[in-house]
């Protein structure tokens, strides 16, 4: 900063000359002043909560990563704010620059906040703690003492009562002890464990990948991305890179109260890895099995129905299992069965309908009373025309695009196809027969990988110690000054003195002046 020069300075009334005025503070002072505010403990901390408020609309809004089937929807049921909350980056909050730019304001801040303090914590830790005071009565923990005692005896006596909890310089003024630098060391090392955190978190976001996938009952699943129903990659994660492992749902078992409360789930798996061995395990929900360094959680299960539709020629044109997904409690699942391949010259065939595990036929319709297949019943609309599967474009396989396919009808009414376990029945207009062959389970299942948990588990942890430190570790000094007394007695003075509010201040001065009343009859009253 520079000032105007010392002969434009006037004088006031006093006679004495006003503070320099600034005249500006340039590039290089503006600099210094912005690096300053950003490294201040004030700013990192209004980063901090900034960074916070910035992670809630992923709570929100949906996220593409994890949920791309709920941004679909949320841009079919919102178009006009879904062009704005695109353009704000809304639908992938964590990979928005906006957002990582406060993370990386956030990761500076911190580094720059404390290496400072860390390099003058470590100075002082090498540093004798502070001399004596000159008038240890302005203390408000204060407290004297005269004995018959020697000097040396006294300074001893309070050595010993300090032990090893404090570090002692005894000087000629006496002794100055100091306790407590690990609250320092703590909140040191909390804020390197925030940085570790933002290290891991970024870390994470390049080196892992996410995926979901359907597997159901019987059948495996590979890791490998074309057995992936979608894959998320990080940045920097290559995706021929997949350590390959293989794993098949043996059986997924769930348990219901009678008022169809969920009680447990459970995926009972077979897992291969790459060196061929193989082990049985058992996935339940928040309770993931790992394979290849990756942890595979159960995202979700419902039935799979193994229909098996003929053509009017009797040829098998279809026949595998067909997910169909839960839509509430009593898992009345919603799904759609597509079948292209039926004989030259006929029709295409899409069907969309409703799986009851525990069908109800009464005067308001159907509906299901329970999740448990207990009397399973399938209800399909019939659809005839083209699918659209020829076009190129990708499909969702849980919708029916029927755009280009006509509902089949008897007169007025649409025709329903009421399936039930091994049933085989017509379908209108000769267009062949469909069966319900089987009804297994599938299991949803969420694999991720993301190499950074390690690191940032124990940097949570290491956050958790150091705070805990900074908060409940006292941050104490204690000075203990002897004087010659009338009769050649030993006047002892103490006063010790606290950051900060502490309670157990005055119980630590009482016990090392017990120590030191102790040596030798007392004189007079302590004060």
């Amino acid at each position: 900063m520079s000032y105007a020069p010392e002969g434009l300075r006037t004088m006031d009334g006093s006679g004495e000359a006003p503070a320099p005025r600034p005249v500006g503070l340039g590039v290089r002072g503006w600099l210094r002043w912005a690096w300053r505010q950003l490294t201040s403990m004030r700013v990192a901390l209004l980063l901090l909560m900034l960074l916070g408020i910035a992670a809630l609309p992923g709570a929100i809004v949906p996220q593409s990563p994890q949920d791309p089937a709920g941004v679909a929807r949320y841009r079919a049921d919102n178009p006009e704010l879904a062009v704005w909350l695109e353009r704000l980056g809304l639908f992938d909050v964590y990979s928005a620059p906006w957002f990582a730019a406060v993370y990386l304001l956030l990761f500076v801040s911190l580094i720059g906040c404390i290496l400072p303090r860390t390099k003058a914590h470590f100075a002082a830790l090498r540093a004798a703690p502070t001399r004596v005071p000159r008038r240890l009565s302005r203390f408000r923990a204060h407290a004297t003492h005269e004995t018959a005692a020697s000097p040396e005896e006294v300074l001893g006596a309070a050595r010993r009562a300090l032990g090893r909890r404090f570090r002692v310089a005894h000087t000629p003024e006496g002794i100055s002890a100091e306790r407590g630098y690990l609250r320092e060391t703590g909140n040191i090392v909390f804020h390197l464990s925030l940085v570790g955190v933002l290290v891991a978190l970024g870390a994470g976001q390049m080196l892992s990948y996410r995926g979901q996938a359907v597997v159901v009952e019987g059948r495996s699943f590979a890791n490998a991305l074309v057995d992936y129903d979608t894959f998320t990659p990080g940045s920097l994660f290559d995706s021929e890179n997949l350590e390959a492992f293989t794993l098949t749902l043996d059986e997924l078992t769930s348990e219901f109260t009678v008022d169809a409360q969920p009680r447990d789930f459970a995926a009972h798996v077979t897992v291969t890895e790459a060196d061929g061995g193989a082990r049985a395990d058992t996935i339940r929900v928040n309770h993931p099995v790992t394979a290849a360094g990756a942890n595979i959680y159960l995202a979700g299960n419902g039935f799979a129905p193994h229909l098996t539709v003929r053509d009017a020629e009797g040829e098998v044109a279809f026949s595998q299992p067909v997910p169909f997904l839960p839509e509430d409690d009593f898992y009345t699942s919603r799904g759609v069965v597509k079948v292209p391949d039926v004989s030259p010259g006929l029709e295409q065939l899409g069907f969309i309908g409703y799986l009851l595990p525990t069908a109800v036929l009464d005067e308001s319709g159907a509906r299901s009373v329970h999740p448990q297949p207990n009397a399973p019943l399938i209800i399909l609309d019939v659809y005839t025309g083209d699918l659209g599967l020829d076009d190129g474009v990708p499909q969702n396989v849980y919708e029916l695009d029927t755009e280009g396919m006509t509902q089949l009808t008897d007169g007025d009414e649409e025709v329903r196809v009421l399936l039930e376990p091994g049933q085989e029945v017509e379908l209108p207009d000769g267009l062949g027969t469909i069966t319900l062959d089987a009804l297994p389970r599938f299991a949803a299942l969420d694999v991720r990988y993301d190499p950074s948990l390690t690191v940032l588990l124990v940097s949570a942890l290491l956050a958790f110690a150091g705070l805990s430190a900074s908060l409940f570790v006292p941050r104490r000094r204690l000075w203990v000054r002897t004087s010659p007394g009338s009769d050649g007695r030993t006047v002892v003075e103490a006063a010790a003195l606290a950051r900060g509010d502490d309670p157990g201040l005055e119980q630590e001065l009482e016990r090392v002046m017990t120590a030191v009343r102790a040596i030798a009859p007392t004189a007079q009253e302590d004060t």
